[in-house]
């Protein structure tokens, strides 16, 4: 079934209070990485959207409970001279997460089939291959043990200049807004067929898109954060493992504790 924007423009709002059901989906996250942690699984969770989406604000939600030694947020960028020189997802592999790791991308390899694509960065024949580059690329991370989430946040144009307009008047978030964003803008309907089609060509069923409404912003980062602890516990044993019988004895020796499963 075909993903249009348009059917994510309706903007639902949160049922219930923010702060009680962001305080659950991020006490089950931090569960979700111990899990990952202690069973050496490996996940990679990546979200795609416009400009002022929320994007970033989900991520901190995401990440903000989560032990910094098992995770990595790579915000990526327009690819530096050496990365030009070099296959287009060679700078996503040296990304990808080591077992007990989680890694979460704001933006993507995804860049190769909407910017690149829009902006004439690549060719028609390169980002035109990208797509089955791109599916083999994220097959390759499922079958060898990686969960592969991926989300996109939607906006409409109006709410998109509500909220450039509410960081331009804020001198403290005026520096999120740059001249790329205002190219961008006058390119949007480019942009909605590149969306559209990458979601043809790479809606699979090893690395399913999920597309959020982002109207409301609590009701948009709950229901992200809420997929992503879905998907992610999909990918991981979700029971604490055995205690070390060692650290059994130990607790017993010299704490007269009882560890028991």
């Amino acid at each position: 079934m075909a993903i249009l924007l348009s059917d994510y423009e309706s903007g639902p709002k949160l049922d219930g209070d923010y702060a009680e059901q962001l305080a659950a989906v991020q006490e089950r996250l931090t569960q979700i990485q111990i899990a990952y942690i202690v069973h050496r699984r490996r996940a990679i969770v990546m979200f795609e959207g416009w400009d002022a989406s929320g994007k970033g604000g989900t991520i901190q939600r995401l990440t903000s409970g989560w032990d910094a030694r098992y995770s990595e947020v790579w915000p990526i960028k327009a690819p530096t001279p050496p990365e030009k020189a070099r296959h287009f997802l060679w700078r996503f592999w040296t990304k990808l997460p080591a077992d007990g790791h989680i890694h979460v991308f704001d933006r993507s390899w995804y860049g190769r089939v909407l910017v690149e694509r829009v902006e004439s960065f690549a060719t028609e024949k390169e980002w035109r291959r990208a797509y089955d580059e791109i599916n083999e690329f994220e097959a390759q991370q499922k079958d060898s043990g990686t969960t592969v989430v991926k989300v996109f946040l939607h906006v409409t144009q109006e709410e998109q200049d509500k909220r450039f307009r509410a960081r331009l008047v804020h001198p403290w978030k005026r520096w999120k807004i740059s001249t790329e964003d205002f190219r961008n803008r006058q390119k949007r309907a480019d942009y909605v067929a590149a969306m559209e089609e990458m979601f043809e060509r790479t809606d699979t069923r090893w690395a399913p898109w999920k597309v959020i409404d982002g109207t409301h912003k609590k009701y948009a980062r709950i229901a992200a954060l809420s997929y992503v602890a879905d998907m992610l516990e999909k990918g991981v044993p979700m029971k604490p493992p055995a205690p070390d019988p060692e650290v059994v004895r130990l607790a017993k020796e010299h704490l007269d504790l009882d560890v028991k499963d």
